[in-house]
């Protein structure tokens, strides 16, 4: 009896656990139906804010897109990198009552983020930095908005989650080390300091930008999607990931929005493709800097004589040396900065200062030695003494110039004008002395193409590394301005020093094709070639000095390149 009693209790009990059972095989089903129901239907809502607001933060704006070559709904995508895009308002026009000043509705934007795991699955901390420009009108000149922001990214929903941060100026965790030390970024403070902007009016736009009053009165919160863009479809080496999301501001005292929800839409950067746009402009610099080597090897055989060098004017010469000095000292600080790219940058720099101290200095030490005869053999002291003074003037120079660049930096493309008039001086020295041939037409082109180089790669490639804007108008006034400089040359060189000026306004110049009187004696025969001239044919074939002794005209005309003086009496010879 006592073992049937136990019996018919232990199947009571088993009855009740089964029951049991079932029902909470009942609830977990509800509650996993729950589960995927909001996961599918509404992920956003569970993702709120911190903060209770009276309004969503953009979830009816944001849904989950999948893609079929995802590896899954929790595969892992690391965000961290740099984004470039564009920012637009979604309503037309921005009804801001705080910031009027928000005249613009769409601009590029650049983000650059930080992801690092937390110890909560799924969730990384992210913080980053965004820049909007184009975002107040022109007429503030205030120009790009930087705004710091850190937040989550849940990677199983591909959700982004950020608000403007807090942070004081210079104040820099590790977390933000890759900002600082990201090749891009860099490149774009190094761009925004020497080409752009300079550090004087940064501090200023900082003082008067509104975005101050902004934080002041504003929470920036930012909701975003993110997705994967595969290596097929960007055409390229690997996946890009692209963010798509909203930036609203409600008022810290509750009192609407600051400005219009304003839509961000972004893509990664490929640092690889960017690497490679700067070691190929360097690669660039290099090659145009041997060329410019050649040029000037063929220029100093054309002027290898002590005539042909003076007739060459050292404010050509030495404007091009402090050009090419400034080139490698810019180029010396960017690889300095950049680390990454110092090899390159190094490199570039390096056949800049050889182009600049070692064959432009020497052609430079040469004119200046031809351009005074007189005064090579008044001893060693002096000769020191005046290459000191050169010496001073020419880094004195070079010292003003990037204190008078730093001083006007708001017109720098006209000082870049200004410094791109290197022919000027030659031209004006082939007409004051009225000089026969003194530079090489192939060192004319070869320098004109050569420096443009560079100025057109900055300010007219769309795709330049530095982030410059290209300006069309300022590259096709710099061309024709190189241009016409070398066609002056040109004419100078086949048809004259003075070829272009009337001859009313012209000084009394020589004539070496004058007439001469035919009863008189003269020697008929050229001591340069020793052949005999035929006097009684008054052609172009021979030439009379001021000293009446005559010359095959060819003769004559080499000689003059060599030496200013009469073959025959060592007497100073006119231009011809």
């Amino acid at each position: 009896m006592g073992f049937l009693g136990f019996e018919m209790v232990a199947d009571g009990n088993l009855g009740c656990l089964w029951s049991r059972r079932r029902s909470l095989g009942f609830l977990h089903r509800v509650v996993l139906g729950l589960w995927v129901g909001f996961l599918l239907f509404r992920p956003v809502v569970g993702l709120r804010p911190l903060r209770e607001r009276a309004r969503s933060w953009g979830d009816e704006w944001l849904f989950i897109r999948k893609d079929e070559s995802d590896l899954g709904p929790f595969s892992t995508w690391n965000i961290t990198g740099t984004y470039r895009g564009s920012w637009r308002f979604l309503d037309s026009t921005n009804s801001s009552s705080r910031f009027p000043d928000f005249r613009k509705s769409t601009g590029n934007s650049i983000i650059e983020l930080v992801s690092t795991p937390t110890k909560i699955n799924g969730v990384h901390y992210v913080q980053g930095v965004i820049i909007f420009h184009d975002v107040f009108d022109n007429e503030r000149n205030i120009g790009g908005v930087q705004i710091r922001v850190e937040g989550v990214y849940i990677w199983p929903f591909r959700q982004l989650r950020m608000v403007a941060n807090s942070a004081k100026d210079g104040e820099v965790n590790q977390d933000e080390d890759y900002i600082l030390s990201n090749p891009y970024h860099l490149l774009g403070i190094f761009s925004s300091q020497v080409f752009q902007e300079s550090p004087r009016e940064k501090i200023w736009r900082k003082k008067h930008s509104p975005i101050y009053e902004m934080e002041k009165h504003c929470n920036i919160e930012i909701a975003a999607q993110i997705s994967r863009i595969s290596s097929t479809q960007n055409d390229g080496d690997r996946d890009q990931y692209h963010i798509e999301g909203l930036m609203e501001s409600p008022a810290v005292d509750d009192d609407g929005d600051c400005f219009s929800p304003l839509q961000l839409n972004t893509t990664s950067v490929n640092i690889e493709v960017y690497y490679n746009k700067a070691v190929n402009y360097t690669l660039l610099v290099t090659f145009v800097s041997f060329l410019q080597v050649l040029l000037l090897i063929r220029q100093m055989e054309h002027s290898n004589t002590q005539s042909g060098a003076a007739k060459v004017s050292i404010l050509m010469i030495g404007q091009q040396a402090i050009m090419d000095a400034y080139l490698c000292l810019i180029h010396l600080t960017a690889g300095i900065l950049v680390e990454s790219l110092f090899n390159a940058f190094a490199t570039a720099a390096f056949f800049k200062f050889v182009v600049f101290s070692i064959f432009e200095m020497r052609y430079l030490l040469a004119i200046w030695k031809a351009s005074r005869p007189m005064s090579n053999g008044e001893g060693w002291e002096t000769m020191r003494r005046e290459l000191s003074v050169l010496y001073s003037r020419f880094y004195g120079i070079l010292l003003g110039g990037i204190l008078v660049m730093y001083e006007f930096h708001n017109f720098l493309r006209p000082i870049l004008l200004l410094m791109y008039s290197f022919w000027i001086p030659q031209i004006i020295t082939n007409i004051v002395r009225d000089s026969r041939k003194p530079l090489h037409p192939h060192y004319i082109l070869g320098m004109s193409v050569t420096r443009l180089a560079i100025p057109l790669y900055l300010f007219g490639c769309p795709n330049n590394f530095m982030r410059i804007e290209p300006d069309k108008n300022w590259c096709i006034s710099l061309g024709v301005f190189i241009g016409l400089q070398a066609s002056i040359l040109l004419l100078q060189h086949y048809l004259g020093s003075r070829c272009f000026i009337p001859h009313q306004i012209l000084p009394e110049k020589y004539s070496y094709y004058r007439r001469f009187d035919l009863e008189t004696n003269h020697a008929t025969d050229c001591v340069i070639c020793m052949t005999a001239i035929n006097l009684t044919q008054r052609s172009n074939d021979c030439m009379v000095t001021p000293c009446d002794h005559f010359f095959h005209s060819g003769c004559l005309q080499r000689w003059m390149d060599i030496k200013m003086e009469c073959p025959t009496c060592r007497r100073p010879l006119p231009p011809a």
